[in-house]
């Protein structure tokens, strides 16, 4: 069957809608990417031609310390990050989706510190988790502590403490992706559990989780992205300190290009970045596909 042309259209009239998008992308991801993956296997200083070194760069990641002790440490703080953006926003989210008094300025007031930028977030957080900050006004005052801690200058409490700041930071979008997932699921069926008796847990369990998955492996993917890129947390509050405690493969990447001036070497590491996030993105895939397909 043919298709109608609206007369005086030319044949390229479609095409012309799409490309302001195609070009953007090109110029701000494509391109980036491919010379990227091209200076990966070079020598490259920033001003110098880039002199061909094959894989040295990765044979160098294999023997550096500080890119397994990032690896390490983007891993932890993925671990530390799911029961924040995964697992707290769903329970969040049934709530705001209740009609309960004042559960608009709720969501308003859950959702602000997405919108606040995360140099503001760090700043703040830098003060409260200061030696005469809140956190330690608080605990001392209690009788929880004997004396305040440093913790962003303390290996143990440096990096639990940019969990907390980046799971506090980006909460409210997880929240928001369930929300929108409990709002496709039939009110029909919650009525008809209660009918059957159904506690609140009940229907948690059996009806909501289950219809959750999809959106469960989008915040899973979500938080694995967030996770392993994170850079403004690290660079405002702690440079990867102390004794490389913080050090993620976000910030690490920078240092090498932007610091040591080594862009081919952090071209090789923001590759092997890449390749790891698209195997987590595949096994995340195929550990939710079934589930899906059950539905």
């Amino acid at each position: 069957m043919a298709t109608s042309r609206i007369p005086g259209q030319r044949w390229y009239t479609p095409y012309l809608f799409p490309l302001p998008a195609l070009v953007l992308f090109g110029v701000f991801f494509a391109w980036p990417a491919v010379t990227a993956v091209q200076l990966s296997f070079t020598d490259y200083d920033g001003i110098s031609p880039p002199v061909f070194t094959g894989l040295d760069n990765f044979v160098k990641i294999l023997g550096d310390a500080r890119f397994w002790t990032a690896l390490r440490n983007s891993l932890v703080f993925l671990v530390g990050l799911f029961p924040l953006l995964v697992v707290l926003p769903l329970p969040l989210a049934v709530l705001v989706n209740q009609k309960l008094p004042g559960i608009r300025t709720f969501r308003m007031l859950y959702y602000l510190p997405v919108v606040t930028s995360m140099v503001a977030v760090a700043v703040a957080w830098n003060y409260v988790f200061h030696q005469q900050g809140v956190v330690n006004w608080l605990l001392t005052g209690l009788g929880i502590l004997d004396e305040p801690i440093q913790y962003l200058l303390d290996p143990v409490w440096a990096l639990p403490a940019l969990i907390l700041v980046e799971g506090w930071k980006n909460m409210g979008v997880y929240m928001m992706v369930y929300l929108a997932g409990l709002q496709t699921i039939p009110s029909d069926l919650y009525e008809a559990a209660k009918i059957d008796g159904a506690n609140g847990w009940h229907r948690m369990r059996r009806i909501t989780v289950p219809l959750m998955v999809p959106y469960i492996a989008v915040t899973v993917t979500m938080a694995m992205l967030d996770a392993m890129q994170a850079f403004t947390t690290v660079f405002v509050m702690t440079k990867g300190g102390p004794q490389d405690a913080t050090l993620m493969l976000g910030y690490y990447i920078w240092a090498e290009a932007f610091e040591k001036y080594d862009m081919g070497y952090a071209s090789a590491v923001g590759l092997v970045l890449w390749v790891l996030l698209i195997v987590m993105a595949l096994l995340n895939y195929r550990l939710t596909s079934g589930r899906r397909e059950t539905r």
